[in-house]
């Protein structure tokens, strides 16, 4: 008698890395060929249960060495209070239950609260990871969200549409310490726009559809050049991580030769005790030329390969690459080709980061970041700044954006000369550097035109140190115009709206007499002259009355 299992079929989708173009893990997809298996598996935790436990087994079937994906409706956790018959199929299949994501699938509708949020710590209790699928599509309230406290986040692809959500759930997953995955990404406009919005993984048919094997290669666009200006922090960690191959540390050298001979792509093994932590780091080129050589399979195929391992590098999972660097730095030489091992709150392994991909990512992003300078006073351009303020408002900072030039530059240049005039800019360029500090950041957007972001109260000092100062080019007096707008939460939508609310603020500053400072609010009618002398005609080239007055 044929069963509904007899034709259910698992289809395997990689989940990739956008920063790496390496494949993160595997999710694998129940394929009923007749009925509707998935729909029955919604009423009935039962075989839902039992249908997660034939993913992994469809998983074993082809060796792979990937982390896995298994989707369980939220209602079936609830109802079975976790699942114990997944523990025992990871178990007996080889695999580590930190090795497996469960992703939890909506809806989450008449779901009893407590019971799932009970589930999930019954889950996490042996090691497994839980993401919540089907966020922005679904039904998850966002207090639940918060309570659930994912490791992955997996948002619906139709909201990179709305990118400003993307970026507020990217901000609120870095606060949690979950990672945010795009589904259903399609097309190459698609992939920059996750990328852009700050997710880490994605998945779709564009980088390899649904298919009875695992793929063993993914199409991932190249990255488009955009604006630099990476902080000396440097990209978080979590962007590299790629998918560590753990063995016990009881495993003999046998073993592990067998694992590094059958995965060409895999360049060591991690050996980690039963609690997932990184015991010893087993290098693929050493540990295959002791066994090559001489006597060497007669002397260490039965004995552990801890023996011919070397002590494990480990970084958190909250370091930035820069920190990874240090850590490959001062270890010995001969070891700068290592995996370093990256490990969560209780030292367990979540992955590893090669260095290589560190190192490709840094030069790229200095590389960006010279593109975007401007050549006479190496400032970040327009986009640095911009990108910035996008970030505030998707965080719900309030900001102060302002616009600085100098007055009458034209007629300075064409009096004083073009290198006077280019080496007065340098100079308010350099005094801008020197005043910025903390959060203030600072664009030269081409002429005499010049971006300041900061904190609403951190500005003083900076107008104070730079309107105050007395400029002049090739002997004549110059004065400067400021115009702020100071943005509370929510009051702008991006940063083409608080450019908008700028620009009446500009006219207002470029018509007062001397250096002149005018202050706004978003959304506000009206300004505030904080310097500058209202009716005072402006004269290039010489002291302009009142100059300097409050």
């Amino acid at each position: 008698m044929h069963t509904w299992s007899d034709t259910l079929r698992f289809a395997f989708q990689p989940v990739v890395n956008l920063s790496t173009g390496a494949v993160a893990a595997l999710e694998v997809l129940a394929r009923p060929e007749t009925g509707d298996v998935l729909a029955e598996a919604r009423r009935d935790p039962g075989l839902d249960g039992r249908l997660a436990v034939l993913a992994v087994r469809a998983a074993v079937r082809h060796e792979t060495l990937l982390p896995l994906h298994v989707n369980v409706f939220a209602g079936t956790l609830a109802d079975l209070g976790g699942l114990t018959s997944l523990t025992d199929a990871v178990r007996a299949a080889g695999r580590l239950p930190w090795e497996v994501t469960v992703d939890v699938v909506p809806p989450y509708t008449h779901v009893p609260r407590q019971a799932l949020l009970d589930a999930v710590a019954a889950l996490r209790e042996p090691g497994f990871r839980v993401s919540a699928d089907g966020v922005g599509d679904g039904d998850v309230p966002l207090r639940l969200l918060a309570d659930l406290a994912p490791d992955l986040v997996k948002l619906d692809g139709s909201l990179l549409s709305r990118p400003a959500v993307v970026r507020a759930m990217r901000t609120l997953c870095d606060e949690s310490g979950a990672l945010l995955a795009v589904e259903g990404v399609e097309t190459e406009l698609q992939c920059a726009a996750a990328r852009s919005a700050g997710a880490q993984l994605a998945q779709g048919t564009l980088f390899a559809p649904p298919a009875r094997r695992p793929a063993a290669d993914v199409y991932v666009p190249p990255r488009s050049p955009g604006p630099g200006g990476a902080a000396r922090a440097g990209p978080s960690v979590r962007e590299f991580v790629r998918p560590a191959a753990l063995l016990p540390d009881t495993a003999s050298a046998s073993r592990v030769r067998t694992l590094l001979t059958g995965s060409p792509d895999v360049s060591g093994v991690l050996l980690v005790d039963r609690n997932g932590v990184p015991v010893r780091s087993v290098h693929r080129s050493r540990f295959l030329l002791s066994m090559s050589g001489r006597y060497g399979h007669a002397l260490y195929a039965d004995r552990p390969a801890a023996r011919l391992g070397d002590p494990p590098r480990t970084v958190g999972v909250d370091a930035t690459a820069w920190e990874v660097l240090d850590v490959v730095a001062d270890g010995e030489r001969d070891r700068t080709s290592d995996d370093v091992a990256v490990v969560d709150g209780s030292g367990r392994c979540v992955g590893v980061v090669r260095l290589a991909d560190l190192v490709r990512a840094l030069a790229e992003s200095r590389v960006e970041e010279a593109a975007g300078l401007n050549p006479l006073t190496r400032l970040p351009g327009s986009d640095a700044i911009t990108g910035e303020v996008d970030r505030r408002i998707a965080d719900g900072r309030a900001f102060a954006l302002s616009w600085l030039d100098v007055d009458h530059f034209k007629q300075v240049n064409d009096g004083a000369g073009f290198a006077a005039g280019d080496e007065l800019i340098r100079s308010v360029g350099r005094a801008l550097q020197l005043a910025a500090s903390g959060s203030v950041r600072v664009g030269h957007i081409g002429g005499d035109d010049f971006l300041v972001l900061a904190d609403p109260e951190g500005l003083d000092p900076l107008a104070a140190s730079v309107l105050d100062a007395p400029w002049s080019a090739g002997g004549r007096a110059v004065t400067l115009s400021l115009a702020t707008v100071v943005c509370g939460p929510g009051s702008v939508a991006d940063h083409r709206q608080a450019a908008a609310c700028l620009a009446p603020l500009k006219k207002a500053a470029k018509a007062l007499g001397g250096t002149s400072w005018v202050r706004g609010r978003a959304g506000m009618p009206g300004h505030e002259v904080l310097r500058g002398v209202r009716g005072v005609p402006r004269r290039p080239g010489c002291p302009a009355p009142g100059a300097g007055a409050s």
